[in-house]
């Protein structure tokens, strides 16, 4: 997600193919032609940590209102990506709500933007070298959205992007819903030279129901997930910080996107808004 345009059709490279291909489970379904309501069901069981890793940082969001200060901050502003919206920290466009993360994107007019939404990460807060991410979340959908869970070095504002690496857990464009991307950025691999490397995966209904977007980051690759299904490896090639900036901490966004390079190829529908991305919870572990 960061600061850079989004040609993703020219320049996704579908390192997985076979593990896009046996997502049998995941059928196609068509494009709603409404907001989905809001979730009702309860949060899974209180986490148990997966074999061989330890819960380090987790977020249920049980308590109602205001984020943990503890655990998130906020970007606000116009940020990146030629994007329409304007972040705010507002309870109107980020809260906990129902045992959930709520981030809501309006249109209304709004420090000369026409539209306001939320990204929150846990910059300064929590940071991490190697480990598991899991994310339990339901999507907006729609022409215009662009929902993403992504990680970022936490040196980016010495050495800059893409040189600090990214980690894209999950993004996806609401002209293109059932869609699921996991990629990663470094300076070696990225899309303004032709070496952006990706992977898409089909998933069933992402707006009407909740998937976990998991990635695990080892010192020699990066696995992503949807529903415990791996569909993107990138491996450590052992060349240098140019194509593996990933031996340093890292930090965890989750944002709203409105428009922009990629979520806006196809404009933005205005009779869609409110809407609404549920997170369920965030887990991130460590191995024992």
């Amino acid at each position: 997600m960061q600061s850079r345009p989004r040609a993703f059709a020219a320049s996704l490279v579908l390192l997985c193919a076979a593990a896009v291909t046996c997502a049998g489970g995941r059928e196609a379904a068509s494009s709603p032609s409404s907001p989905s309501p809001a979730p009702t069901s309860a949060s899974p069981p209180a986490p148990q940590s997966p074999a061989n890793w330890t819960l380090v940082f987790s977020d249920e969001f049980d308590t109602a209102g205001a984020l943990d200060p503890a655990k998130w901050d906020y970007e606000t502003g116009y940020i990146r990506n030629r994007e329409a919206q304007y972040y705010t920290s507002r309870p109107e466009n980020v809260r906990a709500e129902g045992g959930m993360l709520v981030i809501e994107a309006r249109k209304e007019p709004f420090q000369g933007y026409g539209y306001t939404s939320a990204s929150i990460n846990t910059l300064r807060k929590f940071e991490f070298l190697y480990g598991r991410v899991e994310v339990r979340a339901k999507l907006p959908t729609g022409n215009g959205t662009w929902p993403a869970i992504w990680m970022l070095g936490t040196n980016r504002k010495e050495v800059g992007w893409p040189a600090c690496g990214e980690i894209d857990i999950m993004e996806n464009v609401g002209f293109d819903p059932l869609v699921i991307v996991g990629s990663v950025h470094t300076k070696a691999y990225n899309h303004t030279i032709g070496t952006q490397k990706s992977a898409r995966v089909t998933v069933a209904n992402p707006w009407e129901d909740f998937h976990v977007y998991a990635m695990e980051w080892y010192a020699d690759r990066i696995d992503i997930f949807v529903d415990g299904e791996k569909y993107f490896t990138f491996r450590n090639e052992g060349t240098g910080s140019a194509a593996w900036p990933f031996d340093k901490p890292q930090y965890l966004l989750i944002n709203l996107a409105i428009g922009g390079s990629w979520g806006g190829q196809k404009g933005i529908d205005d009779g869609r808004f409110p809407h609404k991305y549920y997170v369920d919870y965030v887990r991130i572990y460590q191995q024992k």
